[in-house]
């Protein structure tokens, strides 16, 4: 597998701008444990990266890391999104900032209709997708937009987390795990979606189980191994690297 398993260490663009974002030998911990053990990747302004690996890789961790949440804690590296230096960010600042997670467990706000979660998404400061756009993107929603969030299906609750994000100023959108425990037939609506998203420009990170499908959204993908960099490349080298699938994707 020539070229295709790195280091950990941070690899110098070849374009002459910085990328629009970058994390740079970012260390993360949960108390004393190290889960995210110097990871470093660059994004240019409208890609979609998928970022994947096994069970405890570090995945997961990582976005949080890059959202400023509190845990895991950040002890070492830089963030950087469009210039902002998002490190020296809590996570409120961070999303005012730009950066809008769709956690794995969604965040339906319980007492609050489909209408409202949106609704409160928009107080933030920043220009977001109109209500209008929204409904007209998850027609689902618009359908339900009096019910309480929490009362959806799991598929209709991820099409509301993630309108939630486009609600809100987007810079940067991560997804953590948005096919889980979906039946095939709204992972296809899922993937519509994101497929929609896409055409839009929208600079994502992906990190999702199901390694195949999100590679083929995504236009690069970085494999974590144990919190460390194993791979960097095109989503395409991932899906031609029968050897490299299953070293570390178990594919």
């Amino acid at each position: 597998m020539e070229n295709t398993i790195l280091s950990n260490s941070h690899a110098v663009s070849a374009d002459p701008a910085p990328p629009y974002f970058s994390i740079q030998d970012v260390h993360a911990y949960y108390g004393e444990s190290y889960i995210v053990q110097g990871v470093s990747l660059d994004i240019r302004q409208g890609e979609i990266l998928a970022l994947l690996g096994r069970n405890g890789a570090g995945k997961s961790s990582t976005l949080r890391t890059i959202a400023r949440l509190d845990k895991p804690q950040m002890r070492e590296g830089e963030i950087w999104l469009d210039g902002q230096p998002i490190h020296r960010m809590r996570s409120f600042e961070a999303a005012r900032a730009g950066i809008q997670l769709v956690p794995e467990d969604r965040r339906i706000i319980a007492g609050l209709t489909v209408e409202e979660n949106l609704t409160l998404a928009k107080v933030a400061p920043g220009d977001g997708w109109s209500l209008e756009r929204i409904y007209e993107s998850f027609p689902r929603l618009a359908e339900r937009r009096r019910q309480e969030g929490v009362t959806l299906s799991g598929g209709e609750q991820q099409m509301l987390a993630i309108a939630r994000a486009l609600a809100r100023d987007l810079k940067l959108l991560l997804l953590d795990e948005p096919y889980e425990g979906l039946a095939p037939v709204i992972v296809q609506e899922i993937e519509r979606i994101l497929h929609s998203i896409k055409s839009l420009g929208i600079t994502t990170i992906i990190v999702e189980q199901n390694a195949v499908a999100a590679l083929k959204l995504a236009d690069r993908a970085v494999i974590l191994d144990t919190g460390e960099v194993a791979f960097t490349g095109t989503a395409k080298e991932v899906l031609d690297n029968a050897e490299l699938r299953h070293e570390y994707l178990a594919i």
